[in-house]
């Protein structure tokens, strides 16, 4: 039975029972049930042969079987080992100590463990928890606004559910239909982008007013250098460089010196020197890789798809000319030439100044950082090149968390079980969302709400970029009272049919609703995120400074939606380069 205005009453019906408390899956299990009884009821049949029960059996039978949701757990659970296993106090501190000089150095150092954390384990709460506990005193303590500080958190802390891999990514996938490596590949450089305005923020606001982010004393900023550094500077060479190149050389006078843990071994000079070479060599495997990807291997490839005299069966015999391949434009090799250089010169003043304070903070980097960023990136790298499928990244993903956590010594047994309870947990969670959704999106359509929702917009007779700003704004005022599985899970599909029509790519369309739902996470009165900073603030902390201090991040979010829709390549760029 067909009655559109049911439909909507059902559509408006699960927004209000949500904003009651109610959990979401069951509601909308519900609902769908109550209504699809309706649609179905036949006085001649038995009510148990309703075929809204056949329907609830097929959904989640389809559920079930969705490829697509099998990178879920994994992923989580990577994020739960690293939430529970890896220093995040140490990765705070050694950026921390690499920033000391810019303004407002711990809000920018909160700001980029937040990026790095949330990247590695995707999950919002656990990132505005834990960074709430080990950044919000320091900065207090130093004098910093209120509000700046706790927007910092909580407005850094969202954004590891929007940079890959990520579980919105998936879960978007899987409703809209759409690749999940093409969606990872245009989330990518967005995700970097809003992070960067937030960056520019910070720094503008202490900029204009040094006194909301004071300089930190001395004692904060003060790198610890072992002892036994200073006597090998006096023996060598002021720059540790040339002086651990030297000692490897001539180690005698070098093994003289002592240390906490004794003599200094020659193994030790050899790890000092290669934590003294990691920017360069970090910075020429980058180059390297980019080089080998957009020169050489299109190349092999196409050799190796066309072999030399191979012609197709039947087609008339041809001279045989050797296939040409067209390398990358010249812009290429312009842009670069220019960076490479660039990043010489940077180089080369680093390490004219290679003081013993230098290599601790290399050494602080490569012990918190690198081997949290080696696994993200490989994570990333083997999903967009097309190595791994989603699913096996993940799997990959999990096992390295958990050699990281084992390495590090920091997860026991105990630990363990509550990260794969918390797994579990949340990926019955979303395979009842999707239970749900599927059935209440079905009987939305079978009621004839989706149609009359068409014909109304269609009746507008807007343009696609009208469409574009009208359906943002719908997601971004439903961000307000709702959280982001909701909205994607009950509102995208309803939007999804009409992409077609404006002729507007849904991976475009999808990135924006990524970036815009940002701001359910920073927009009261859900806005989470405050209320997951709250719970571990300071008593004086109220939400009243918390909302305050998150209200400029909802304009950045903005303000990235509008530079994303003029310049449709940041999005688009990537994944087109990649996959074509």
């Amino acid at each position: 039975m067909s009655d559109p205005f049911l439909g909507l009453t059902m559509l408006i019906l699960i927004v209000v029972v949500i904003v009651m408390g109610f959990p979401t899956a069951f509601t909308l299990m519900g609902l769908g049930m109550l209504f699809g009884f309706y649609a179905f009821y036949n006085p001649a049949e038995h009510w148990i042969d309703n075929r809204v029960f056949d329907l609830m059996v097929q959904r989640t039978y389809g559920a079930m079987t969705n490829d697509v949701l099998i990178s879920i757990p994994l992923f989580v659970l990577m994020g739960y080992v690293m939430e529970r296993g890896a220093l995040v106090d140490k990765m705070f501190y050694s950026i921390q100590l690499s920033f000391r000089r810019v303004p407002a150095s711990l809000a920018v150092a909160t700001l980029i463990v937040c990026t790095f954390w949330g990247i590695a384990s995707g999950l919002v709460g656990a990132v505005v928890v834990l960074m709430g506990v080990i950044a919000m005193n320091p900065m207090l303590r130093a004098g910093y606004d209120v509000r700046l500080a706790s927007g910092v958190i909580t407005a850094g802390g969202t954004l590891g559910i929007l940079i890959p891999p990520s579980v919105m990514i998936i879960v978007y996938a899987a409703v809209a239909g759409q690749s999940v490596v093409k969606l990872y590949a245009a989330a990518m450089f967005p995700g970097f982008f809003l992070a960067l305005l937030y960056l520019a923020y910070i720094l503008g606001w202490a900029a204009i007013s040094p006194k909301i982010a004071p300089a930190l004393p001395e004692q904060q900023t003060k790198v610890p250098v072992p002892t036994w550094m200073k006597s090998f500077q006096a023996l060598y060479s002021h720059n540790m460089l040339v002086g651990l190149l030297r000692a490897l050389l001539s180690p005698s006078k070098a093994m003289a010196l002592e240390t906490g843990e004794g003599r200094l071994s020659y193994w030790k000079l050899v790890k000092n020197a290669c934590a003294a070479l990691v920017p360069f060599l970090l910075t020429a495997f980058t180059l390297t890789l980019v080089w080998w990807y957009v020169v050489i291997y299109p190349q092999a490839s196409a050799e190796a798809e066309a072999p030399e005299g191979l012609e197709q069966l039947g087609a008339p015999a041809s001279d045989a000319a050797p296939v040409a391949v067209n390398g990358p434009a010249t812009t290429f090799y312009v842009a670069f030439g220019i960076i490479a250089a660039i990043v010489a010169a940077v180089l080369v003043r680093y390490y004219r100044n290679m003081s013993a304070e230098r290599l601790q903070v290399v050494k602080l980097l490569v012990s918190s950082v690198m081997p949290l960023g080696i696994l993200t990136v490989v994570v990333l790298a083997v999903i967009l090149f097309g190595i791994t499928t989603a699913t096996e990244s993940a799997a990959v993903g999990a096992a390295g968390a958990f050699l990281l956590a084992f390495q590090a010594r920091t997860l026991n047994w105990k630990r363990t079980k509550e990260a794969v309870f918390l797994t579990a947990k949340t990926t019955a969670m979303v395979c009842w969302l999707f239970v749900g959704s599927a059935l209440f999106s079905a009987v939305f359509a079978i009621l004839g709400g989706q149609a009359l929702v068409e014909e109304w917009v269609l009746a507008l007779d807007l343009t696609p970029v009208q469409f574009m700003i009208l359906s943002q704004a719908i997601i971004f005022i439903l961000g307000w009272p709702l959280e982001w599985t909701e909205i994607i899970i009950i509102f995208v599909p309803i939007f999804l049919p009409m992409l077609r029509h404006f002729d507007i790519d849904p991976i475009l369309w999808g990135v924006l609703v990524f970036v815009n739902l940002q701001a359910a996470f920073l927009s009261p009165p859900v806005a989470m995120s405050a209320y997951y900073l709250k719970g571990v603030s300071p008593p004086h902390v109220t939400l009243n400074q918390i909302f305050a201090g998150m209200m400029p991040y909802m304009l950045i979010v903005i303000l990235c939606m509008i530079i994303m829709y003029v310049w449709p390549g940041m999005t688009l760029w990537l994944p087109e380069y990649l996959y074509g």
